[in-house]
This record gives structure tokens, C-alpha cells and sequence, in this order.
């Protein structure tokens, strides 16, 4: 998927990203800060009917939700990991082998626990009203 979109169609490109990597259980979003990854992740999560609240687990890094459509989701930001043992020590490790749908900001912070089969979404800032996203699916 490749697509250029106004930031009030976010949720119709959730849906399409949706369709496409819904096989996916893990799933990492690569974009520079104030791109809008959890804002997109919140579109997301109102594609699959979350009912829960969703927002940014940066103190936390790890939200929990659920969903109907997609069960189990974790929402993980790790912009204020230190470490891989630290991840590890917060149960990261623990939620990306649970076989649930996984959504991780920031991942290059931790990119030693990431599973070779995963979903990357990368995100860009074209200018203040617009967004790229485009996808890349690894099977390793």
C-alpha cells in the first residue's frame, strides 16, 4: 500500500491498511516525531471497534484494548526504552509472542525483539495537512 492522504481521511486509510495486514499480528510504525503514528493508531483502533480509550503509551509503553474484530491489541510506544532489558523487564518480550494484534511506535528502540514476520508501516510528513503511508510485509 502507497497512499497520500489529508489527515481527515486518516481513518478510510486505516481501514485500507486494515485489509491489507489484518494477517499480521505484529505490525511497527517508522515516522519521525509529530508525524501522527498514534493518531493513525487511534484511527485504527476505531476501524476494529475498540470501545476502550485509546491513547499514546509513552509512561506505560505498553496499552491494552480490545476488540471484536482483532481481539487482544497492544498498543506499545517505546520512545522512552533504554534498553532491550528494560523492554524486556516491562514484558514487551511477553506481548509480541502472545499470538495478539501488536502496534509499536518507535521500534527501532528495542529492534532486537522484533519477530522476523512482521508489518512495517512507515509514515511521512508532506506538509501540515498531508501524510504518506506506505507498507512493507517481512516473513522472515
Amino acid at each position: 500500500m502507497d497512499a497520500i492522504f489529508e489527515l481527515p481521511q486518516i481513518k478510510a486509510v486505516a481501514k485500507a491498511l486494515w485489509k491489507e495486514g489484518k494477517a499480521q499480528k505484529v505490525w511497527i510504525f517508522h515516522a519521525d516525531m509529530g508525524t501522527g503514528k498514534t493518531s493513525f493508531i487511534h484511527a485504527l483502533c476505531e476501524v476494529l471497534e475498540v470501545k476502550d480509550t485509546v491513547s499514546s503509551p509513552s509512561y506505560s509503553l505498553i496499552n491494552e484494548y480490545e476488540s471484536h474484530i482483532a481481539g487482544t491489541i497492544y498498543h506499545m510506544d517505546w520512545y522512552r526504552l533504554k534498553d532491550e532489558e528494560e523492554a524486556i523487564q516491562a514484558g514487551i518480550e511477553d506481548a509480541l509472542l502472545s499470538g495478539n494484534l501488536c502496534l509499536v511506535e518507535w521500534p527501532e528502540k528495542a529492534a532486537g525483539l522484533l519477530p522476523g514476520k512482521r508489518f512495517e508501516v512507515f509514515m511521512e510528513i508532506l506538509d501540515e495537512k498531508m501524510r504518506r503511508v506506505y507498507t512493507e510485509r517481512l516473513e522472515e
